[in-house]
């Protein structure tokens, strides 16, 4: 149902939405509904990473709705104004000015759009892009400060790699804390660089893209939300992929210490 209203959010709050814009979100909303029903109730996984190691999922989830309801709200109030839509587009326009300095990835957004594109559209896209980043480097914060006093995951109970990253596979070659540390730090990365590649991309690539296309409220609300959700996402994987690395080995310095007789178990 959360998945279900996520996709639909946009659909529902935003005004002038067509009949063939509502099949296809109903269509996108049943597919999400049967894969995330059966990623959860299916012994053997395939794709959700971290199923069973709350609150991973919920963290993103919860950022990913947050952004998408935002921004909805921000674009509903282009067209019918209320006293909500106008505090959401003044903390949005607060955030886009603040983040708006020289080299930031709020200024690369900006400076994708087109010479000639209105600059009350620019407006829009400074306030998404604000507002979108500010909500994933909460995530991001949120996830960390649950990982130090919540010492993510559940150290009472046992973790399964198998179950917990389905796409990592263990036996492939190679020490696996070492890949887990490996394939973290490729994901830091990646999660640092994707909002400063993904503007200068689309900017490169303007003759067969052009970004005007964002004047659609339905095209700035998903891209804005992907452009921040993403590199988000990757920092999380990066930084819980570490410490899953860190569980493992742990793990393997105790059981070492008991195999020397150097430490009795209590």
């Amino acid at each position: 149902m959360m998945v279900v209203l996520l996709i639909a959010t946009p659909s529902v709050l935003l005004p002038g939405t067509t009949t063939d814009t509502t099949q296809i979100v109903a269509l996108m909303c049943i597919v999400a509904a049967a894969f995330t029903i059966a990623e959860y109730n299916s012994t053997y996984p395939s794709l959700v990473e971290f199923r069973d190691a709350p609150p991973f999922n919920r963290i993103r989830f919860i950022a990913l709705f947050a952004t998408v309801f935002c921004l909805s709200v921000i674009a509903r109030g282009k067209t019918e104004p209320t006293t909500i839509t106008l505090f959401f587009e003044a903390i949005g326009s607060r955030l886009g000015e603040s983040i708006d300095f020289p080299y930031s990835p709020v200024r690369l957004v900006v400076l994708m759009m087109p010479a000639k594109a209105d600059p009350d559209l620019i407006a829009c896209v400074r306030t998404a892009a604000g507002l979108s980043y500010l909500v994933s480097i909460l995530s991001l914060a949120i996830f960390v400060v649950v990982l130090r006093l919540k010492g993510w995951p559940n150290r009472r109970t046992g973790f399964n790699v198998w179950t917990n990253l389905p796409t990592f596979d263990p036996t492939a070659g190679g020490d696996v804390v070492d890949r887990l540390n490996r394939d973290g730090q490729i994901n830091l990365i990646l999660g640092f660089l994707l909002p400063f590649i993904i503007p200068a991309f689309v900017k490169l690539a303007s003759d067969m893209f052009d970004p005007i296309s964002l004047a659609n409220p339905h095209t700035l609300t998903w891209t804005m939300t992907a452009w921040a959700f993403l590199p988000s996402s990757l920092l999380m994987r990066g930084i819980a992929m570490g410490r899953v690395a860190q569980m493992i080995d742990d793990q393997r310095k105790r059981s070492t210490a008991l195999s020397d007789g150097s430490l009795q178990p209590a």
